[in-house]
């Protein structure tokens, strides 16, 4: 297996992070002999599962990014966007931090250092979104395959009290836009949603991404003694 395969196989991004934390919270609640609740013991034996999404570029047409661009024109709520430096790293855990516990996603939260060793990826992309003079949202860009040709939103939080009001549908433009103009051969996106994250599924659903798979994640997939 040649080095960028390695590499591209082996990056950790930010589910798998929390992924693992998760897992490990349950780790040393068994060590400790404490009693689990129903729901973390069902994921503890049968993984996290996560739907899996694509949506080929050929399928983005002018008319569904014009259909986007009114609704953002025309939206209450107006963001400005940029691509963050390790500057950003606190206001980015606070966001993702805050941003989880209504995601009906099992949380834990994030640390700066995980955070730190994801941002180092030179193939992983980081943009902010600030509303009112505050950061309210971001989105986390990876890529797969050899050539990079598959883009992979692994992360998109907003702050709960933005939620629901546009922001997701700004900040999903201007990834696609970023990706546009930088990554012109681009010939897929892909996501993964939690099962009961419904909010977020439809979401996406709705920007035109379709099912083609699930994806249990179980804790012998990750080092659960490794806190990073």
């Amino acid at each position: 297996m040649s080095g960028s395969k390695f590499d591209i196989k082996n990056r950790l991004d930010l589910k798998k992070k929390r992924i693992r934390a998760f897992f490990h919270s349950i780790e040393v609640k068994k060590k400790r002999k404490e009693e689990l609740d129903k729901a973390a013991e069902e994921i503890y034996r049968d993984g996290m599962v996560y739907v899996q999404m694509r949506l080929p570029v050929d399928k983005i047409t002018k008319e569904f990014e014009d259909e986007l661009k009114y609704k953002i024109d025309h939206n209450i709520i107006h963001a400005s966007i940029r691509e963050a430096n390790t500057s950003d790293l606190d206001s980015i855990k606070n966001l993702y931090n805050k941003s989880w516990l209504t995601s009906n996603t099992p949380f834990r939260p994030i640390t700066k250092t995980s955070l730190l060793q994801i941002f180092k990826d030179p193939d992983t992309i980081f943009l902010m979104g600030k509303v009112y003079g505050k950061d309210a949202a971001f989105v986390i860009l990876d890529f797969e395959g050899e050539n990079k040709e598959c883009a992979v939103i692994a992360a998109l939080a907003v702050l709960p009290r933005f939620q629901r009001r546009g922001l997701g549908t700004i900040l999903g433009m201007a990834a696609w836009n970023y990706l546009k103009e930088n990554y012109k051969h681009v010939k897929e996106l892909k996501c993964e949603v939690y099962k009961d994250n419904i909010v977020s599924y439809s979401f996406i659903k709705w920007i035109g991404f379709e099912e083609y798979g699930t994806k249990a994640y179980k804790k012998e997939d990750f080092h659960i003694n490794d806190n990073g």
